[in-house]
């Protein structure tokens, strides 16, 4: 029975609020499928472990990574509850849970009551199926949502459905009381700052934290501060943590390197071997994501990964069409070559066997 009881901010466990603003690394949690594309439990609660064990502050779940489709085959709510029955048995300590809701108003309300009442902590937001809407629609499907439990708003790239949300948007958005924090992923750095400028004109900075999801510049957006001016303000934000497929893989590596940017920032020293890890970041994820193929086998590269590792048994999605691109697989046979101090498979054999028990 879901509760009828709206979930704010307020209401949320004093330590899971404090980690989400403090930042930390929130994989956003890809769908096992075996090679007969049926549910794999087995490796979902794997991949679960996998992330918790790696240091990950929490899941996000039922996002683009998990695959859209889980809800026209039935998966939406056992894939949610799985991933946090597997969080609340296997990692004794605050995480941060998200779970994706999408589609028309009705829709997006019903996946966060379901959210809301497996235990999930906020909503991550997509509003591609409200392209064409006005930014008054927009506004009032977002408030309809953000009555149920605290939302994480998403501005997504329009080369993966995204639709374009103006500075005046990103205000009316901020304004909106239950919004606890926005990833931004538009991959583009005037639509970055629009998001920054929003949240400063809502004078909503302290209630509101930023999560990068720019996979070509997530480095860089962990280090760089957004300083904006508006009315008389100066104001001050920076991306604290990141919500990110790309930390669907490799995540140890995503933690440590989470750990080594926020010690520099507070260190107030960026030396260039800091600064470099951008590249080495973006060049991994333009492989992972398949940008040489505007990002066809994005989830089949995340897949491909986890399946070398030994944490999935295919790489199948829902769509038996959605494969690697060609050249994607020796692209990935560069990267272990080319960066084997971002990858962390010594460190997934040693536990797999406990993962997969």
């Amino acid at each position: 029975m879901i509760s009828d009881k709206a979930l704010h901010w307020q209401d949320l466990p004093p330590a899971v609020l404090s980690l989400l603003r403090d930042g930390t690394v929130i994989p956003a949690h890809p769908l096992a499928l075996g090679p007969d594309r049926q549910f794999d439990r087995q490796s979902q609660r794997a991949i679960s472990r996998y992330y918790l064990d790696a240091g990950s502050g929490g899941l996000a779940v039922g996002v683009h990574s998990t695959q859209f489709a889980i809800r026209e085959v039935g998966l939406y709510r056992p894939v949610l509850e799985l991933a946090i029955d597997t969080a609340r048995e296997w990692a004794d300590r605050p995480l941060v849970m998200i779970a994706g809701a999408i589609g028309k108003t009705a829709q997006a309300v019903e996946e966060a009551r379901t959210a809301r009442a497996l235990g999930y902590h906020a909503v991550l937001l997509s509003l591609a199926a409200l392209k064409g809407a006005s930014e008054d629609e927009l506004i009032e499907h977002c408030t309809a949502v953000a009555q149920e439990m605290p939302l994480v708003g998403f501005y997504l790239q329009t080369a993966a459905g995204g639709i374009p949300l103006s500075r005046a948007f990103w205000a009316r958005f901020a304004s909106i009381d239950n919004v606890v924090a926005i990833k931004v992923a538009p991959f583009n750095r005037y639509r970055t700052l629009d998001v920054a400028f929003g949240v400063a004109q809502a004078q909503a900075e302290e209630r509101i934290t930023l999560y990068t999801g720019n996979d070509d510049h997530i480095v860089a957006d962990l280090v760089t501060p957004l300083v904006v001016r508006t009315g008389n303000r100066e104001v001050t934000l920076r991306f604290k943590g990141g919500l990110l497929g790309h930390w669907s893989v490799w995540t140890r590596g995503a933690v440590q390197l989470l750990e080594r940017l926020k010690l520099s920032v507070s260190n107030g020293l960026l030396p260039a071997e800091v600064l470099a890890l951008d590249s080495f970041v973006t060049d991994c994820n333009s492989v992972v994501f398949d940008v040489e193929h505007d990002f066809a086998g994005c989830i089949p590269g995340c897949h491909e990964i986890l399946r070398r590792q030994g944490l999935m048994t295919s790489i199948e999605c829902l769509d038996p069409e959605e494969k690697l691109s060609p050249g994607q697989s020796a692209g990935i046979d560069r990267l272990y070559a080319t960066y084997p101090e971002l990858h962390d498979d010594a460190f997934v054999a040693a536990n797999l066997h406990r993962w997969r028990a």
